[in-house]
């Protein structure tokens, strides 16, 4: 399949190096961010989810009517949502956007938030909910007939189910770096997210994502699709992109300190495994690769994906150009200037890997 792009939804002008409080969404920004997206070929955009945040379906329902192809990716935690009920949602979505919609599940990386919403369950027991979570899910898809279910986690009799997907279904997708996320998301996600690691540890993933694929039984060509994010600081050469990366990552610093920031100066070390990954690398140097830098990643205390990319639009380029050579085949980038970013990753990213994609693809030489 292609290489694809991804952006994350921003509902206001507020961002981490220019924090809003209490920003409202905004309904005009909201839209003309997504018709941005949608306008400079972006495939996706995800709707993330947080305890305090704005409800994604809302959000994915405004964005679905004011663009053409862009899909819809709702952050969902099983939590939040008896699986029935996020059955016929997605679907609703789904027919509402002429088969757009895309899931994308979290299964709660610290218990702290998750608690905020009244769930108590521990990891494992998290991430056994979201495996019976995702099979509730494609049986109510699939099924024609009205079901039971009698599982550790949901139980219910006779549900039946009206609300097909566009497509007979919607795609999964999972993520993570922990032992279960390789194993429930190999088995059963048609995409796993990434956050940016170098090469070598990104490789190591997705050969443990397969690998559980293929314990399941799954072929080659039924392997999840492998979805890595990144936060590309671009600019005109690699010097003036290295001068902004240096004046981003200060004012990170200085709203981390002034406690404007997302993450307080004296928030503890995350729980989640990806997060820890990201500081333990960071640990090793600022910048690993041709251009992935990681003084971002320390600055937020790895909070969500934080690595960047530093350099020319050819240097940001090459470098997800390594990264689609490992098997990534979706790429989602996102910056620290939302709208702006999106521009310029517009202009001369989408099109220049593209290009170079095409060119491969062109001369047989497309992996």
């Amino acid at each position: 399949m292609p290489t694809e792009f991804i952006s994350l939804t921003f509902p206001n002008a507020s961002t981490e190096v220019n924090p809003i409080p209490n920003a409202l969404i905004d309904p005009e920004y909201l839209i003309r961010y997504a018709r941005t997206l949608d306008d400079y070929g972006f495939n996706y955009t995800l709707v993330p989810y947080d305890s305090s945040y704005f409800d994604p379906f809302t959000v994915g329902a405004t964005i679905a009517s004011v663009t053409k192809n862009l899909k819809i990716i709702i952050a969902l935690r099983p939590n939040t949502l008896y699986p029935t009920v996020a059955a016929k949602a997605l679907a609703t979505l789904d027919q509402l956007s002429s088969g757009r919609a895309v899931v994308h599940f979290i299964a709660g990386g610290s218990d702290v938030e998750q608690a905020k919403e009244g769930d108590f369950l521990t990891k494992d027991q998290r991430y056994a909910r979201l495996e019976e979570y995702i099979k509730i899910l494609r049986r109510a898809w699939e099924s024609a007939d009205p079901f039971d279910w009698d599982g550790q986690y949901y139980q219910f009799k006779q549900f039946s189910n009206k609300v097909r997907p566009i497509n007979g279904t919607i795609p999964v997708s999972v993520g993570g770096s922990s032992d279960e996320a390789y194993r429930i998301g190999g088995s059963l996600a048609d995409i796993f997210g990434l956050w940016g690691e170098p090469l070598k540890e990104t490789k190591e993933q997705i050969d443990r994502i397969y690998a559980e694929a293929a314990k399941a039984g799954r072929a080659e060509n039924d392997r999840p699709r492998i979805w890595v994010t990144f936060r590309p600081i671009i600019a005109e050469t690699d010097e003036l992109a290295w001068v902004k990366a240096h004046r981003t990552l200060d004012t990170l610093n200085a709203t981390r300190a002034s406690g404007t920031g997302k993450v307080p100066s004296n928030a503890p070390p995350p729980q989640n495994v990806g997060s820890q990954r990201l500081l333990d690398i960071a640990a090793r140097g600022e910048v690993q690769d041709r251009a992935l830098w990681y003084p971002t990643v320390t600055a937020t205390n790895a909070r969500g994906a934080s690595t960047a990319l530093v350099g020319s639009p050819q240097t940001i380029n090459d470098s997800i150009l390594d990264y689609v050579d490992l098997g990534a085949e979706l790429i989602s980038i996102r910056g620290y200037d939302n709208l702006n970013d999106a521009i310029d990753y517009g202009r001369y990213v989408l099109p220049g890997v593209r290009k170079v994609l095409k060119e491969r693809e062109n001369s047989g030489k497309a992996n």
